[in-house]
């Protein structure tokens, strides 16, 4: 994961509007983000916003043809986007700055250093929701635990991942 920020001439923004910022670059200049089909879902604000990302399930995105199931690939993108998106999103929170310009700074130089998934079931159902939380925080790394699940809530892998800030 590592991200392009188009300028703005935007200076000072709330976190809010930083949030949603960050969730546009991911939803809407990652053209991979945007060939799965991948949803951003908020819920809550300021510092109780929670971000989960959303797949319905494509016959495109099958990974055993035999067992019609999600694809590994797509299961470790989702659950690196999230991770990654989480982990500035705190960072937001945590930032007294509402500049821009020093947010998309560091964008350019975030990115994921580490990655594990551990793969629970085969990924079947109708919709794919990831979720992801913070493990710890400290000044240049974000490590997160993310989740997979399907529309009924069977766990379907979980990773864990560690995010340079910048």
């Amino acid at each position: 994961m590592a991200l392009e920020t188009p300028s703005t001439s935007q200076p000072n923004l709330t976190h809010k509007q930083m949030i949603e910022h960050v969730i546009s670059l991911f939803r809407d200049t990652m053209p991979f983000n945007q060939l799965l089909g991948l949803t951003f879902v908020t819920q809550g604000e300021g510092d109780d916003t929670q971000i989960a990302l959303h797949l319905p399930w494509q016959a495109s995105l099958t990974g055993n043809p035999m067992q019609k199931i999600l694809h590994g690939g797509v299961t470790a993108t989702m659950l690196d986007t999230i991770g990654g998106l989480v982990a500035i999103v705190e960072t937001i929170k945590q930032t007294r700055t509402h500049d821009l310009a020093d947010l998309q700074a560091r964008l350019l130089t975030m990115g994921t250093v580490d990655m594990r998934v551990d793969y629970l079931r085969p990924g079947r159902g109708e919709a794919f929701i990831a979720t992801a939380s913070i493990i710890r925080k400290g000044n240049r790394l974000v490590v997160c635990r993310m989740e997979l699940h399907n529309e009924k809530g069977d766990h379907i892998a979980f990773g864990t991942g560690t995010y340079m800030l910048g």
